[in-house]
This record gives structure tokens, sequence and C-alpha cells, in this order.
């Protein structure tokens, strides 16, 4: 068995800790689902610590249930799912703790340290609906029709388990097992609500229609949360990302919001297909705040050039400067100089002894 070192939020140690004298412990299990943003599903998308070009978003992910107890009803236990994601460094590295080297994987012959950390993180579920309630046909042009949850998600995990098997091996593909694990959790079916226009046919029955408009006032709240200053100068990163666009300073206090606000959107976009997040970014106007970084772009090329050319003309007069030294230098003295050079001065005294103390 394959032994990583990892990051967890505490009370999902708590709870696992909890368990292990349990003789059949309540433990998390691991799901494979799409990509929330690219709807792809490798098991892991790596990256390491000095490439930060990817977000590397994994597909795999840790479903957390508390253990019940006794008399608890389940709709009571607040389930949670963790995204993992991986951080390995480009050399081999180790983990140990003690004696004991923790990060390892068994190569063809013997274990491999990687010195791999696995991130554990909570992330909501409604961003992993997205792309499973997406993968449903629709009639062209329809919004589609209300249907029982288990109904939806049968149809979505077979769309979503033939597609992946067609993209990968079926090694790392979306499994139907996982989708319809995913659906069963509590924390899905309170996302399922956010998500989706609701009937209720009877009081066993209840409907569901997967709803673009709820989705964006859903996300918009969400960028309501991150604009906020508490949030984005948490980030050092965020502060320079505002800095450059010289939107901290006082005179920019509304484009500052604006900032903020684009700002939000382009993290949640790391959680969402490029279609729905031009479509968030659609419903906020931000004209005043493109204008002001379009001429703020222009203004810093037209200092770049001129910087370019003043420099130019530096080293220019510095090169003619330096070759009127050298013709002069080289060049032959006036006729008078060349005269004086041909005298005949032996006898005469120099100039300096005028400038001596006589001797008595």
């Amino acid at each position: 068995m394959d032994t990583h070192f990892a990051v967890l939020p505490v009370d999902v140690i708590d709870t696992v800790v909890s368990q292990l004298p349990d003789e059949t412990p309540h433990l998390p299990r691991f799901l494979r689902l799409p990509h929330p943003r690219t709807g792809a599903s490798p098991l892991i998308i790596e990256t390491t610590i000095f490439d930060r070009s990817f977000p590397g978003i994994a597909s795999l992910f840790l479903v957390h249930e508390p253990a019940p107890t006794e008399g608890e009803p389940d709709q009571k236990r607040v389930s949670k799912i963790l995204e993992v994601q991986a951080v390995e460094p480009p050399n081999a590295r180790s983990w140990f703790n003690g004696d004991d080297v923790i990060s390892a994987t068994l190569g063809a012959d013997s274990w491999v340290t990687d010195g791999k950390l696995l991130v554990m993180t909570p992330v909501d579920p409604l961003f992993l609906l997205i792309p499973i309630l997406r993968a449903i046909k629709q009639p062209s042009g329809g919004i589609g029709n209300f249907r029982p949850a288990d109904d939806i998600f049968e149809d979505a995990a077979r769309n979503v388990a033939e597609a992946s098997m067609a993209d990968q091996d079926a090694s790392a593909s979306v499994g139907v097992e996982d989708v319809m694990r995913f659906a069963a959790l509590e924390c899905t079916k309170g996302a399922m609500k956010r998500l989706c226009d609701i009937k209720e046919i009877t009081a066993d029955i209840t409907v569901f229609r997967y709803s673009s408009e709820k989705l964006t006032q859903e996300l918009r709240r969400k960028v309501a949360t991150l604009a906020t200053p508490r949030i984005t100068e948490m980030s050092k990163c965020l502060v320079r990302n505002l800095a450059k666009d010289a939107l901290m300073e006082d005179k920019n206090e509304d484009l500052l919001e604006l900032g903020r606000t684009k700002l939000a959107c382009e993290m949640l976009g790391q959680y969402l297909a490029p279609d729905v997040q031009e479509e968030l970014l659609a419903t906020y106007d931000l004209s005043k705040l493109d204008a002001h970084v379009k001429a703020l772009a222009k203004e810093q090329s037209f200092l770049a050039e001129k910087t370019v050319v003043t420099k130019k003309s530096k080293a220019d007069g510095a090169t003619v400067s330096e070759g009127t030294k050298k013709r002069k230098k080289d060049g032959k003295g006036s006729q008078g100089v060349e005269k004086l050079k041909k005298a005949n001065v032996s006898g005469m005294s120099k100039l300096s002894t005028f400038f001596t103390k006589k001797a008595e």
C-alpha cells in the first residue's frame, strides 16, 4: 500500500483518530469525479512548488462523514467533501516520522521516496454538481423537465462515465458508482436545492430541474463574499494584483471595488467551466475598470518605449563622444606645435628651475 504525508482539517483527523480502535471504523472514502473546471478526470493533476502556471485542481475527492451516534438521525450528520491536491518537488525527497519514511510509493522493484505532499481542503459540492448536471443532454434550446433526483443522477452518471472512458483509459476514468455515491451525500442534496428549481409533488416525491439562473445567483453571492476587503487583503498575492493596476490609490476607490469583484470572479473561475465564468462576468458592469486598465497599459507602453529611446540616445551619444576623443588623440597637432617639437632645446634650462630656491 502506498504511503503519503497529508494535511487535513482538524475535524477530519479527529474523526479518523477516534475510530482507530474500532474493528470496523467508518473511514473516509475517496471518489473520482469530473474536474470542476474542465470536466476532465485524471486521478490527480500534480504541480511542482516552482510552477504556478496551472492551479492543479485535482479530480480526486475525499468524503468525510462523521460516525453516526446512537439515536442520531442521518440528516443531523454533516457530511463534507474535500479536494485532494498533490504538491511534488522536482527532485527526490522524503518525509520522515521518527525513523520511518512516510512519503513512498511502490515502484517496479522497490519503494520509491518522492516527497509528495497531499493537501486536502473542503470544497463546496455545488462546484462538483455543475459538470455532472450539465452532462445531461437537454433538448435543443430547452430547459429540461422536472425529474426525481435519482433519475437525474443515473442519467448524468452514465453520460459522465461514457465521456470519461472515451477520453482516457479505464483505470483513470470516472465510474457510475462514484457519481451515485456523491449524489447520496447530505451535502450534495443540500447543494441540489441551491442549484435547481424544485417542485414537491407529494410529501415523499420531490422533483428537480437544473437552473442556470439559480447558479448565477449562487455564484454572485459567493463573489460578494470574496470581494470584501477582509478576504482580498488576507493574501499578499491578491493585493499585488490590485496594486499593479493602480487600484490601491485613494483616487481609485470606485475602481477598487470593481477590481475586487473581477478578482473574485477569477478566483471562482478556478472551479468553473470557461463559459460559466464568462456568463458570470457578463452580469457585472466592468466597463470603467476595463477602460482604466487599457489606459494604464497604454501609458506604461508609452513610458517603456520612451525609456528605450532615451537609453538608445545616451548610448549613441557615448559612442560619438568616444569616437571624437579617439580622433583627437590619434590626429596630428597644429603647425606651431609640430615646429616646436623639432626645435633644438639642448642647453636650455627647464621651466621648473625658475621656481626652485637658488643655492647660496
